[in-house]
């Protein structure tokens, strides 16, 4: 087994079956599920597998989409292409260093971006900022 391999591995075997299901197989959490839904701490947002910073907290806000919401994302952390499923087209969002499927983004959020990036909060950790 390499070393990139056996990272995967370690990486694949801590998660839940529902974070595999969500970030590995491109699901969906139930909307309003999330606890992350109602965070409003300053602190980042990482990603549950690889733990690569994502978000930073004032980059959130309620969109009312019953999933956490962002309006923009720290540089370089995500990657996005065109989903094509449930019959129509979205553009899919994932984490740029491990590809885990994070959620999509919406040209429908508020400025001064105007986009919104829709992610599954069992796709992230949240890390509160230390006083």
């Amino acid at each position: 087994m390499t070393n990139q391999s056996k990272k995967e591995f370690l990486w694949v075997s801590d998660l839940s079956a529902e974070q595999l299901r969500v970030m590995r197989d491109h699901g969906t959490e139930p909307p309003g599920s999330s606890p992350l839904n109602y965070e409003t701490r300053s602190g980042i947002y990482y990603c549950a597998g690889c733990h690569t910073p994502l978000f930073h907290g004032d980059m959130k806000y309620d969109s009312g989409c019953g999933w956490p919401a962002f309006f923009t994302v720290i540089d370089n952390a995500v990657e996005t292409e065109i989903d094509h499923s449930h019959h129509m087209v979205r553009t899919e969002v994932h984490c740029a260093k491990c590809k885990a499927h994070l959620g999509h983004v919406f040209p429908d959020g508020p400025q001064p971006t105007g986009e919104r990036y829709c992610i599954n909060g069992i796709s992230l950790k949240f890390k509160k900022e230390e006083s």
